[in-house]
């Protein structure tokens, strides 16, 4: 059985448009990894250092060690709305914590400021996590920048406001959720003199994913689930999700043409389905996992990492990734990389070669199995990006520092306006 994209973007010209529309990619495979192959030889620029490789891989088995980091890490994370134990389909919060994660998926995009550490980036108040909000006005507050920025938004408008932000009925609708409300919902704290970026953007994309589930899934993405299994006869995997997430959602569609031949990245279709994974993950890890209950369970080792503009730093940082002096300059200066230029794609390309190999050396190591929480459970590179995201905010943030290993000087982020990272 092939899976068929109908429509990817971008592509350089119609021609091009028509060959990716009859591209047709083998059920069984993540075409993520080829493509990624394909693009890391072609644009031949960022390097993957095997040394790094194993000197970081090294380093991460011992973090996993020491922190247990794992799946439920997940639900530590002070402003995630976690989801009822056990597993309750019929739980109001079960369907508010899907919805709420899809749309955050739908909008995990460019929160890079040009006033990055500075009072004037865009940030958002609000509590310092769900505890601190249930003593409401008591509770300690804080501005979230970033990624956080938007989960702190919607969280805001749930608990403060009382706004069905979450509920696709609610935002595709322009009478009930106008502009102007989507608008006060992403509003910055007062000395902020940046507005979240591409907010049009956002709110186009909110309409539009907001009108397929309020069409084709009963107004939820607990629909949109219940299609999916109906599908695979409740036997699907993480990966099989992915594809028709990518199929349904548009905005999902993260590809582009290089040199004659389509490049597959699917970032955010890729971290919704991880996000899921994780939240909805098993307390106890031998249970079935409830969104992937099928014999051959979830397979979430077949999904790569998120390519985006974070992750690439911290793999330089540890000496994974080498940038030559020209891409050097290029992130030195500051100027923005048009999507799907040369560095742009080798940036993103070999970032997800490189923790496919970084999964590798870890797997391969005799004791990789105290790692995980089950014998049968590989490492996966969505949980290498896991980890390796929150360091590199980490080490942002000053709370961290990578000791025991030499490292390379944290080069500036690459600059990328663009929705789909």
């Amino acid at each position: 059985m092939a899976f068929s994209v109908s429509s990817l973007q971008p592509a350089s010209s119609e021609s091009d448009r028509e060959k990716l529309e009859a591209v047709e990619l083998p059920s069984e495979q993540n075409p993520v990894v080829a493509s990624s192959e394909y693009a890391y030889k072609a644009t031949n620029l960022v390097q993957v250092n095997p040394t790094g490789v194993k000197v970081a891989a090294n380093h991460i088995k011992r973090k996993f060690k020491q922190g247990s980091y794992t799946p439920r890490t997940w639900r530590t994370h002070p402003l995630h709305i976690c989801p009822p134990e056990p597993y309750d389909p019929s739980h109001p919060l079960t369907r508010t914590a899907l919805d709420w994660i899809f749309l955050i998926s739908s909008l995990n995009f460019s929160f890079w400021s040009l006033h990055e550490g500075k009072k004037e980036r865009y940030g958002v108040e609000w509590f310092t996590g769900w505890e601190e909000a249930k003593k409401n006005t008591k509770g300690e507050r804080q501005v979230h920048t970033g990624y956080w920025s938007l989960v702190a938004s919607l969280n805001r408008a749930l608990w403060e406001e009382d706004i069905p932000f979450v509920d696709p009925n609610f935002y595709s609708s322009e009478t009930m959720c106008p502009d102007s409300l989507i608008e006060h919902v992403f509003r910055p704290v007062h000395h902020s003199t940046e507005l979240l970026p591409l907010i049009h953007e956002r709110i186009r994309i909110m309409r539009e994913v907001g009108s397929i589930l309020c069409n084709s899934f009963g107004g939820s993405f607990k629909g949109f689930l219940d299609e999916f299994h109906r599908r695979h006869h409740r036997q699907g995997s993480a990966l099989d999700l992915v594809k028709l997430v990518v199929e349904t959602f548009p905005t999902f569609r993260d590809q582009v043409w290089y040199q004659g031949r389509p490049v597959y990245f699917w970032k955010r279709a890729q971290i919704l389905v991880a996000e899921l994974w994780a939240a909805f993950y098993p307390e106890t890890p031998s249970f079935p996992h409830p969104l992937f209950p099928g014999h051959s369970g979830h397979r979430i080792h077949q999904l790569t990492m998120f390519a985006d503009y974070r992750v690439p730093q911290i793999l330089h940082h540890l000496r994974i990734l080498e940038y030559p002096s020209s891409l050097m300059r290029l992130l030195r200066s500051g100027i923005d990389l048009a999507p799907g230029c040369r560095e742009e794609v080798s940036l993103r390309a070999a970032s997800i070669i490189a923790v496919e190999r970084l999964r590798e050396e870890i797997v391969s190591a005799p004791e990789c199995g105290t790692l995980v929480q089950s014998n049968d459970e590989e490492v996966s590179s969505v949980l290498i990006d896991f980890y390796l995201w929150d360091l590199a905010k980490r080490i942002e943030n000053g709370e961290e520092k990578v000791e025991g290993i030499k490292t390379a000087e944290l080069a500036p982020i690459h600059r990328t306006r663009s929705i789909w990272y």
